[in-house]
């Protein structure tokens, strides 16, 4: 019996010490800085395999995580959140009063607008109001949207006003959650690039063949969805893709995306001069018209391409 008592309280020692350890580690967990990176435990909606969305990070916790999808409140707020995340993922039905082309928002900036070195909204957001030099002056992120929505998506510009605006200004607001203010984080825009010779459309064709057109196809036409609502894999280039004037048919731009991101799921695996090499493959080819040159500019200039 002694021998038992003596085990009794050797377990309601260790018991307490379990309790007291625990009390110390969730303060140590509610210390934790607002930007630490902590996984996501939810999977993107996308339209397609899940396992070519993976962000490639080298170093673990290099790049700010935004909020997981079940962190969106059960508020009024909330459902804008959520609405916005339905325009940007599926803007051909959602924002389609906006489009003239086959693309989504998710076309340019991948995994939901998540995804470091795909232009993230996250790292975007708290960078506005700023200067452009494709527009010479001063802009809000109201801008910036309508810019996307008149060269990259080929279509209008929704008013400020617009709800649409609103839901995709909200969206990004929560993305964007704890993120500072004027800060330039790890992952904004693209990745970095250095050519060291000048890029070749021969070589472009072959990078091309072997490394895009299994999912771009042969001719750049993309592949659409099974539903033939958008696109699965969007078009490179034709009549279904971006205009003239997007950022995306800069060449530099277009490389920088490319070297990050693609072939999808296996980004860094081409070099910066293979990167340029197919970017230049991709400017070569016919695209929509500049909206904003005149019918006579349009008409006169050179087909293939503008803005390298």
């Amino acid at each position: 019996m002694r021998r038992t008592s003596m085990q009794n309280s050797f377990i309601k020692v260790l018991i307490s010490l379990s309790l007291i350890l625990g009390l110390c580690t969730s303060v140590t967990a509610n210390e934790i800085d607002a930007l630490e990176v902590r996984p996501s435990l939810v999977e993107p909606v996308v339209s397609i395999p899940t396992h070519l969305v993976a962000v490639p990070v080298v170093n673990p916790g290099e790049y700010y995580l935004p909020p997981r999808y079940d962190d969106i409140p059960d508020t009024e707020y909330g459902d804008i959140v959520r609405w916005g995340r339905k325009i940007f993922i599926n803007t051909q039905v959602h924002g389609k009063r906006y489009v003239g082309n086959g693309l989504n928002c998710t076309s340019f900036h991948l995994n939901e607008g998540r995804q470091p070195h795909a232009s993230p909204m996250w790292a975007a957001y708290g960078m506005y109001p700023m200067f452009r030099t494709k527009s010479n002056k001063v802009v809000q992120m109201t801008q910036r949207i309508q810019s996307c929505f008149k060269y990259s998506m080929n279509g209008i510009a929704p008013t400020v006003d617009a709800p649409e605006m609103d839901a995709l200004i909200t969206y990004m607001h929560w993305l964007s959650k704890d993120v500072p203010i004027g800060v330039a984080l790890p992952g904004r825009g693209f990745a970095g690039i250095k050519k060291t010779r000048d890029p070749s459309t021969i070589n472009g064709e072959i990078m091309y063949k072997t490394q895009c057109a299994m999912c771009h196809g042969t001719n750049g036409q993309g592949q659409k969805n099974t539903n033939n609502v958008g696109y699965m894999f969007p078009p490179l280039w034709g009549v279904d893709t971006f205009n003239r004037k997007a950022g995306m048919n800069k060449i530099k731009t277009c490389a920088q995306f490319v070297k990050a991101n693609m072939p999808l799921g296996a980004g860094y695996t081409l070099s910066d001069d293979e990167a340029l090499d197919v970017c230049y493959y991709i400017w070569i080819h016919d695209k929509p018209e500049d909206s904003d040159a005149s019918m006579l500019s349009n008409n006169l200039s050179p087909k293939r391409g503008t803005g390298r």
